[in-house]
């Protein structure tokens, strides 16, 4: 089994910045990615930003230029650095982490940014 617990989330500014983390513990030797997945209210769950296991990043179009992702392996932590924060950015956002093909969801974290 693996765990997850994010951390981070809050309400700002448009034009803030948060940091999101989400440590990961258990079984996570297989681990092949990891990322951030976000979801608004009536809308679909979204793809933010996924780090494979050899350290290539992906994200989404919407983010890509304010939003980075990376991790620190010695604490099992991924990171979501978000800049330049828009209010379209509101969402609660999910770490994600991928053990062999299983997936793994936290819990979740309400980002809120006001206009």
């Amino acid at each position: 089994q693996v765990q997850l617990v994010e951390s981070g989330g809050g309400l700002v500014q448009a034009g803030g910045s948060l940091r999101l983390s989400c440590a990961a513990s258990g079984n996570i030797f297989s681990t092949n990615a990891m990322g951030w997945w976000r979801q608004a209210p009536g809308k679909q769950r979204e793809l933010v930003a996924v780090m494979v296991s050899g350290g290539l990043t992906n994200y989404a179009e919407s983010v890509k230029g304010r939003f980075t992702i990376s991790r620190d392996n010695a604490k099992n932590t991924v990171y979501l650095q978000m800049n330049s924060l828009k209010p379209e950015d509101t969402a609660v956002y999910f770490c994600y982490w991928l053990v062999g093909r299983t997936p793994y969801w936290g819990q979740g974290t309400q980002v809120t940014v006001s206009s």
